[in-house]
């Protein structure tokens, strides 16, 4: 059996996707390891598939590249609204996106040719937020916890180039404050609306991107007095806009959808 699937990445963090309505995914945490491999698969940060849902306008499910399963994915939810809409699955611009972390909602920015170029999500209100004792090892003595409806730990460093991710980023995924494992980001205020980030991601290691990191970093840099409530997080792959709102307490995050291919791939069950 062939399944159609289209790639696509959000500021480099990219994923496999695939609609489920057409072609449901029997174990999909096995297919994301085997498919997001680089040299025997199609490569990628892990697999994303496309539903239907009762509760919004579609369901999004994130799987890593080692398998196993995130509640939530910041640039998976912008690329989801460029598909649906560039697929002809809705002619919606604001769009109700069911999510493992709730109903997330997206707002397509369409160009004149009818293309979505950037989607701004609604990311929920971040919680648990606090700081963290981290120990000698860490590349900083303390780092902020924040969740995005999944586990970030944030470092801020002076010179965020210069950490080796490979060799810290693992054990602090690890870190036995966090049981389920978490997301690490290493971030450097540039200024008070600029922060330079890097990310190790649970379950699939360095990636160029990660939008409920770029949202967690946004938060505790607020949280800590060093930036303003609308700042911009750049990443490897790209640059988000982050916008914590004091009224609502609700993050915004905007930032681009890129497809870069569709494809086939046997389905070997």
């Amino acid at each position: 059996m062939k399944v159609r699937f289209t790639k696509m990445h959000g500021a480099g963090n990219d994923y496999i996707y695939v609609n489920t309505m057409n072609y449901p995914v029997d174990e999909p945490g096995k297919w994301a390891v085997e498919w997001s491999r680089f040299h025997t698969g199609i490569g990628s940060d892990g697999l994303v598939l496309i539903g239907s849902s009762e509760k919004g306008d579609f369901s999004m499910r994130i799987f890593n590249a080692d398998g196993s399963e995130a509640k939530m994915c910041g640039n998976a939810s912008r690329c989801i609204g460029k598909y649906v809409y560039e697929a002809g699955l809705t002619a919606k611009r604001d769009i109700a996106l069911d999510t493992l972390s709730g109903i997330r909602r997206l707002h397509l920015d369409v160009d004149a040719d009818n293309r979505v170029n950037r989607v701004t999500v609604d990311m929920g209100v971040p919680s648990d937020i606090h700081p963290l004792t981290l120990g000698c090892e860490a590349p900083a003595h303390t780092g902020i916890a924040v969740s995005m409806g999944n586990p970030h730990l944030v470092l801020f460093v002076d010179r965020v180039m210069e950490i080796d991710l490979s060799e810290v980023g693992p054990r602090l995924e690890h870190h036995p404050h966090f049981p389920d494992r978490v997301n690490v980001e290493f971030a450097q205020v540039i200024d008070a609306r600029h922060i330079r980030m890097r990310v190790w991601e649970r379950g699939s290691g360095v990636t160029q991107a990660c939008g409920t990191g770029a949202c967690a970093t946004a938060v505790a840099a607020i949280a800590s007095g060093l930036c303003e409530r609308k700042v911009e997080v750049e990443m490897d792959g790209g640059t988000l806009q982050l916008d914590w709102d004091a009224s609502t307490g609700h993050i915004l995050m905007t930032g681009p959808a890129t497809k870069v291919f569709d494809g086939e791939i046997d389905w070997n069950v």
